[in-house]
């Protein structure tokens, strides 16, 4: 049950990072430019600071579609490794077999 809540606010913030990708980029170009006045780099550092917090890729994490789990997630199956053994042991996913030697 936890898992379905951590991927709702995963797929907000992947919302909201897609939605302001292009501002944050902008500010962020503006404030790394040492040839601009200290005067409009400050501002669009405050107009970089009142974007959403969530609106940072930074926040954004890989999680399994199926629970939630935020660490060992194949990102091509974006499935955890545990999911992703059960799955494949099942037969469920095509182009993997269990090899043995």
């Amino acid at each position: 049950m936890s898992g379905d809540k951590r991927n709702i606010l995963d797929h907000y913030r992947r919302q909201l990072a897609a939605k302001f990708e292009l501002k944050r980029k902008l500010y962020k170009a503006v404030c790394n430019d040492p040839s601009l006045p200290n005067d409009v780099r400050e501002e669009q550092r405050y107009k970089l600071s009142k974007l959403p917090r969530n609106s940072s890729f930074t926040r954004l994490r890989n999680r399994c579609i199926f629970t939630g789990r935020p660490r060992a997630v194949y990102q091509l199956f974006r499935v955890s490794r545990i999911v992703f053994r059960d799955l494949a042991s099942k037969g469920l996913i095509m182009g993997v077999k269990k090899s043995s030697w």
